[in-house]
């Protein structure tokens, strides 16, 4: 008999519909009749993509005498984290308070009225049968040791993330900078790239901060750092060297094994920041990684309503990397003649380059290429070669059992995907990323926006509209101020402020000076909580506040100046305690210390002046311009003749006529 979950449209919940768990979806239902039985209630997190989570469900919640303790003394209640970020970030940060340690799958226990009393990640199935068994007769024994500490809990997850309001500096310092910088330096991993850990995750965001910075100081060795740091990722098996894409991260710190799930997020990010590199330093390498990730996305991840879908598991025939792994043999019998030469390119060994016996990751050396010159090819003939060889892999590989799909498709990894594309639009100056990145705005507009400007979390369906929260305005925001970067089309920048004013009378607390995580009209929860500190996607705060910087400049509003720098203050005193968890606002940081460069382009030709300036890499800029007075910096700079003017601090200079002018300026 199948459980509630059988009428769900995620993937992660469908899952586990025909489990003997008496699994129930998260809502009023289900909390109502916690409370009317008086039964604790089992919240079990997880997402369709997530190895461990299959483990768990494999071990504990298709074993029926396991389903029986959970279905007999709890409510159990299945969650997508990915649908119901919100409701994961609180238990996520109670695991983390009772445990120092956190993921997924997350499984808390909690009272009749969701407050947690235990909590933990994976559990083993006798672990997790004794653990259900003793918390179950202290409820019915001793329910006030849980209620004792089910408050004290909640008073630690309420007061969690909660920042002074400081007074805003009067100017930010270089010295400020180097305090952060340091320490976090300190933690570069010279030998393989990244930090010195493992796992290594790409965090993309911290890398763009380090380019930026590297660029304004001049600081060469974290210059460097970076460039080396993109080589390794890009050569190692967290990117898919044979179909384009990235995993979300590699188990050793070599970047070699990945684990093999390729999450929507992840990628979009990593475009924006190969695009970003590439533009800094033309590495033919970054283009190529760059072509190939979106050729993947538009490939497999890409709806026909033109929103990509989240993410491919890391599992297929119910073993990891399956889908991705060669033997010697195999790998022999697709290339022929040309296998000796790529199996050395690709470092493929008749033992083998994992943990599975002659089972092969494909990865190659950050000089890989240099075998064009072994087989005397230039580079255009050797980038055509080694198209066609990949090819005839992944022709191949496309015989297998492919991975499943988690066909949600979520505001925020859409918006970092969009902003990707953008980026690598300008970066490469390709007209079919524009086209992808267009009819992918069409879609948030058409899906996801409603009339009222209020976001959907992801497209309407049969059961529920969930509401947008702070990450899916935000990041919408940010994509759509880069559209109208990289097209001078106004209606994008209009639909921005719109949804910033919609974001800052749901979300904003004037009192607090903060952003929260969920608006005034969410469902409430035990615990309203803003998001503050920068993950593997940036916090939804730090997002909105940049953003607020930005539209503040280009409508000249003070009301979004002021809310920023307030956020900024509050947040400053943290950052050099943890850079990499505050990257974010450490952008934000060091534009306040160099400034922005405001740079209108206007006249009949301003287009190609934009193409122009995107062939130079400019860390700290906003970019304007057309052929209307549209916007405060454009008012009297109109005319037929093509200009380029810089602003800064509210000064501008004379009209440059030429882009070299213009830089030379700068």
């Amino acid at each position: 008999m199948a459980n509630q979950l059988q009428f769900e449209n995620s993937p992660y919940l469908k899952q586990h519909a025909h489990n003997p768990v008496d699994w129930m979806p998260w809502g009023t239902e289900a909390l109502n009749k916690a409370k009317d039985e008086n039964k604790l209630i089992i919240v079990s997190i997880g997402y369709s993509a997530c190895h461990w989570c299959h483990v768990m469900e494999r071990e504990s919640f298709e074993n029926t005498a396991i389903a029986q303790t959970m279905n007999t003394f709890f409510v159990p209640v299945k969650i997508d984290r990915e649908e119901r970020p919100d409701v994961d970030q609180v238990y996520m940060l109670a695991v983390q308070l009772m445990t120092n340690a956190g993921g997924w799958p997350l499984n808390c226990i909690c009272l009749p009225d969701g407050r947690p009393i235990y909590g933990g990640t994976y559990f083993k199935p006798q672990d997790w049968q004794n653990i259900l068994l003793q918390i179950a007769q202290m409820w019915e024994e001793k329910p006030e040791v849980a209620l004792d500490y089910a408050n004290k809990l909640t008073n630690g997850i309420q007061r969690a993330e909660k920042f002074p309001i400081l007074p805003v500096p009067e100017q930010y310092s270089s010295k400020d900078l180097e305090e952060i910088i340091a320490p976090w330096t300190e933690t570069f991993d010279k030998e393989e790239g990244g930090y010195q850990r493992a796992p290594k995750f790409p965090l993309p965001n911290n890398w763009s901060f380090f380019l930026k910075y590297a660029v304004l100081s001049g600081d060469q060795q974290v210059l460097d750092h970076v460039h080396f740091t993109l080589k390794k990722i890009g050569s190692g098996g967290i990117y898919d060297q044979i179909g384009g894409g990235f995993a979300r991260y590699s188990v050793d710190h070599y970047w070699h094994i990945p684990h093999f799930e390729k999450m929507l997020y992840d990628n979009g990010q990593l475009l924006s920041l190969y695009a970003e590199a590439y533009q800094q330093n033309k590495d033919p390498f970054y283009k190529r990684i760059i072509e190939e990730t979106i050729a993947w996305a538009a490939r497999e991840m890409l709806a026909p309503n033109h929103g990509f879908y989240n993410a491919l598991d890391a599992d297929s025939e119910g073993v990891e990397g399956k889908y991705y792994s060669f033997s010697k043999a195999e790998f022999d019998k697709v290339l022929g003649k040309d296998a000796e030469l790529f199996g050395r390119y690709f470092n493929i060994t008749e033992a083998g380059n994992w943990e599975e016996e002659h089972t092969n990751i494909p990865i190659c050396a950050i000089n890989a290429d240099k075998l064009a010159t072994e087989v005397n090819m230039s580079a255009d003939e050797w980038a055509e070669f080694l198209k066609i060889s990949k090819r005839k892999l992944y022709d191949y590989r496309e015989q297998r059992v492919r991975p499943g799909l988690d066909h949600k498709q979520l505001t925020t990894w859409n918006a970092l995907f969009l902003k990707g594309l953008i980026d690598a639009y300008r970066s490469l100056g390709n007209n079919h990323f524009l086209d992808l990145a267009l009819s992918n705005a069409q879609f948030i507009c058409t899906e996801l926006i409603q009339d009222n400007n209020a976001i959907l979390h992801q497209p309407r369906d049969e059961n529920r509209a969930i509401s947008g929260f702070l990450d899916d305005y935000a990041f919408t925001i940010e994509a759509f101020i880069a559209l109208y970067e990289a097209t001078f089309d106004q209606k994008w920048l209009t639909i921005a402020r719109q949804l910033a004013d919609k974001t800052i009378a749901l979300f904003y607390d004037p009192d607090q000076k903060t952003f929260y995580y969920t608006s005034t009209e969410a469902e409430e929860l035990i615990a309203r909580k803003s998001e503050i500190m920068d993950n593997v996607i940036p916090s939804s705060s730090s997002t909105m506040v940049r953003q607020l910087r930005r539209l503040g400049l280009l409508f000249d509003d003070e009301n979004y100046t002021a809310i920023a720098d307030q956020l900024l203050a509050n947040v400053f005193p943290q950052i050099k305690t943890y850079g990499s968890a505050y990257s974010n606002w450490a952008i934000l940081l060091l534009e306040e210390i160099y400034g922005i460069n405001e740079i209108a382009l206007t006249g009949e030709e301003a287009a190609a002046f934009r193409e122009e300036l995107d062939q130079h890499y400019i860390p700290n800029k906003i970019v304007l311009g057309g052929t209307e007075e549209s916007l405060p910096l454009l008012e009297n700079r109109i005319e037929k003749k093509t200009k380029a003017y810089l602003c800064k601090n509210k000064t501008c200079s004379l009209p440059q006529d030429s882009i070299t002018a213009l830089i030379n300026y700068i």
